[in-house]
């Protein structure tokens, strides 16, 4: 592995004895040869490749490998550092903007979110009723009907007609929390695929906060941010503890809060 651009290699000396002694050569150009031969062969890795041909490159592949050596706990906090320095935060102050102008509208804020994010959902439902003045519900908050509806009418359905029993309406906003965003064609969270379809027809606002892609509800979103994936084995928990990240940011926007949080009016 000295050779970090091209990675572990295995020639047969014959290739290389070909070139004169002291005579200088590129590998590309024995890659090259052997491939318009037949005669090269390669296998494909699923860990992410780091090049040093460029200053940018070097500094990376130095800290990749320096973030190695590190606990596992000092990794997972430098991954929460680079994800914060990537997320854009034009579309957190669009989305502040949209809040705003639901809550001037008397619109209803309609959160959705499964396993991990339906925890979330109901923590921001409180925050947003709390702290913003805003109307806000979440299917997964009422365990009787969530049920009832997936026993009677099938999981798929169940957010789309729980929306459709809250009377929808275009002057109303639903919030997606998601790691995949939703996924027709995989039949991944296909309750918020169902969800996010009756929501275009009724022309209520979209947003979402999901990870990797962003699936279906990055696709439909008004406004939806994807959380950087930085490392691929962990998106799950990074998507999932930015989700709460993102919402507190949105409740305490001075675009959005009406009402001061109690430690900070405790004096």
């Amino acid at each position: 592995m000295r050779h970090v651009d091209y990675g572990l290699c295995a020639v047969r000396t014959s290739v290389l004895t070909q070139k004169a002694d002291g005579e200088a050569f590129d590998l590309a150009a024995v890659y090259e040869d052997l491939a318009r031969r037949g005669d090269l062969a390669a296998y494909e890795v699923r860990e992410r490749f780091y090049e040093i041909g460029t200053p940018e490159g070097l500094a990376e592949t130095r800290q990749h490998l320096e973030g190695r050596q590190a606990s596992y706990a000092r990794r997972h906090l430098d991954e929460t550092g680079r994800i914060v320095a990537a997320i854009d935060a034009n579309v957190l102050e669009r989305m502040a903007v949209r809040l705003a102008d639901l809550r001037a509208r008397g619109g209803r804020l309609f959160v959705l979110g499964v396993g991990g994010s339906a925890a979330n959902a109901s923590h921001m439902v409180n925050d947003f009723r709390k702290i913003a003045d805003i109307e806000t519900y979440s299917p997964t908050d009422n365990v009787a009907e969530l049920t009832a509806r997936t026993n009677d009418e099938g999981w798929d359905t169940v957010f789309a007609s729980w929306l459709a029993g809250s009377r929808l309406r275009n002057t109303d906003m639903v919030f997606v929390l998601s790691v995949g965003g939703g996924s027709a064609e995989k039949h991944v969270s296909a309750n918020l695929v169902a969800a996010l379809t009756y929501e275009r027809e009724a022309g209520a606002q979209i947003l979402g906060v999901v990870g990797r892609d962003g699936g279906f509800t990055a696709t439909v979103a008004d406004e939806c941010l994807v959380i950087p994936t930085v490392n691929a084995e962990r998106v799950t928990p990074h998507t999932e503890a930015f989700q709460a990240v993102i919402w507190h940011l949105l409740v305490s926007h001075p675009a959005v809060q009406q009402r001061p949080t109690k430690w900070e009016s405790t004096r």
